[in-house]
């Protein structure tokens, strides 16, 4: 098949799945996997930009995403306010000095001349600044904790329209990106890898913990959606009307609408990301990034300013990643941070772009839903065939362990696909023009 034809042809094959859930299974299930495929396919995407446009290996991807869904909580739950009362000043003037110290640091690096003066100055400076900061920190944090746990013990957010949760999310991800991209994007690319996996569980271990943040791991449940709750429809007189006249229950067509409406701000995102991606891909700025990309050494050799174009796409690519976690913390209307895992929000990704057409906007997307499709049906799937295989067999060790062997068919399959892409069509399903 010519490349040209490939994007149209997965578009239509990828619509057939999902439409193809909708008559055989539901369409619920059908709602749902396109609107988690949307979210990682706008994930695909800045992974896209910074791998495909500028060749940088991310591998915290779930960092940043799980950034996105914490904005959703600072933004979009209400303040707690007795929390506020109780610690809210020690936590703003315990950040203020940290800032300060780190400021103080970076000063006396500068201006203190080399040698032990140097080395004793900032020492003392990161020392003192240490234990001051942790003096007003802890009595903060402990007070605020203290407040009615099971419900609240944390700050809660500043209790603004959700949606604006979504850029705040790409906002509080390009930010950790970029102090990430001044120290870690000078390393060797293999180094990188390594930096941006260790930020990532250093950013999950925080929000895990750090109960006045987010609640740690009693999650944040109940956030605010930009969308009609079910249980209100289901008393709304005129919805109750219209459901009836299209033949659904109420709480089917609840289910319905709610799934369809995210679905439409979903896309709408979507396209956005895509479209801005395609003009940044054809303006000279990206073609400046795949020549970095292709060989630094000519580009630096032509004064380009390799490092700090490659700040610029980590911390664009890395805002997207942020603007789908916050997305997705919306749609499920919690946060849980125990469910960020490095196999979902990192693996997969980078299986979704790889097979997609890495370089590619538009096969990473369509990378992304296929792959989703994939990882939701297969598990199924995996069960029925198995117990196909299994029912003539009698009960005992080995029919158990066949069938709870199914379970790893998603694993199986994504290895399976990645290396029949790779073997076959090394540059993706669509490659790179």
């Amino acid at each position: 098949m010519k490349h040209s034809m490939r994007a149209p042809a997965l578009t239509v094959v990828v619509a057939i799945l999902i439409i193809g859930t909708g008559f055989f299974q539901s369409w619920n299930s059908a709602l749902g996997i396109l609107n988690m495929g949307i979210i990682s396919a706008i994930m695909a995407l800045g992974v896209n930009l910074q791998w495909g446009f500028a060749g940088l290996f991310n591998v915290g991807i779930m960092g940043f995403v799980a950034l996105g869904g914490l904005a959703t909580v600072l933004i979009a739950t209400p303040a707690t306010k007795d929390a506020w009362q109780a610690g809210g000043i020690g936590i703003i003037a315990a950040l203020i000095l940290g800032a300060m110290t780190i400021i103080a640091t970076i000063y006396a690096n500068k201006n203190l001349p080399k040698g032990k003066y140097r080395i004793l100055g900032v020492s003392s400076i990161l020392v003192i600044g240490f234990f001051v900061f942790r003096a007003v920190f802890d009595p903060a944090v402990s007070s605020i904790e203290a407040i009615n746990p099971a419900v609240t013990g944390n700050i809660g957010g500043l209790n603004l329209p959700v949606l604006l949760a979504w850029p705040a999310g790409g906002v509080l991800a390009a930010g950790v990106a970029w102090l990430i991209g001044k120290t870690a994007l000078g390393l060797r690319s293999d180094y990188l890898a390594i930096a941006t996996l260790g930020i990532a569980e250093i950013v999950i271990a925080v929000m895990k913990n750090e109960d006045w943040l987010a609640r740690g791991v009693k999650n944040v449940i109940g956030i605010p959606r930009p969308v009609a709750y079910e249980v209100d429809l289901q008393v709304n007189a005129g919805f109750i009307e219209g459901a009836a006249k299209l033949g659904l229950d109420p709480v089917t067509a609840s289910t319905l609408y709610v799934k369809l409406s995210y679905s439409i701000l979903f896309t709408a995102v979507l396209v956005l990301l895509l479209v801005l991606a395609q003009l940044a891909l054809h303006s000279p700025w990206g073609r400046m990034m795949r020549s970095i990309r292709d060989n630094e050494v000519a580009a630096e050799a032509m004064g380009k300013n390799v490092t700090k174009r490659h700040l610029q796409i980590f911390v664009l690519g890395s805002a997207i990643c942020g603007i789908a976690g916050a997305m997705m913390v919306t749609l499920d209307s919690q946060l849980t941070p125990s469910s960020y895992q490095p196999l979902r929000f990192t693996f997969l990704i980078w299986v979704m772009v790889i097979v997609g057409g890495s370089g590619n906007n538009y096969g990473a997307v369509l990378g992304g839903f296929l792959i989703w499709f994939l990882w939701v049906q297969v598990e199924p799937a995996g069960n029925f065939i198995m117990e196909t295989i299994t029912s003539g067999m009698s009960d005992g060790d080995l029919k158990s362990h066949l069938i709870a062997s199914a379970a790893h068919m998603r694993l199986m399959t994504m290895g399976i696909v990645l290396l029949l892409v790779l073997r076959f069509s090394p540059r993706g399903l669509v490659p790179e023009t």
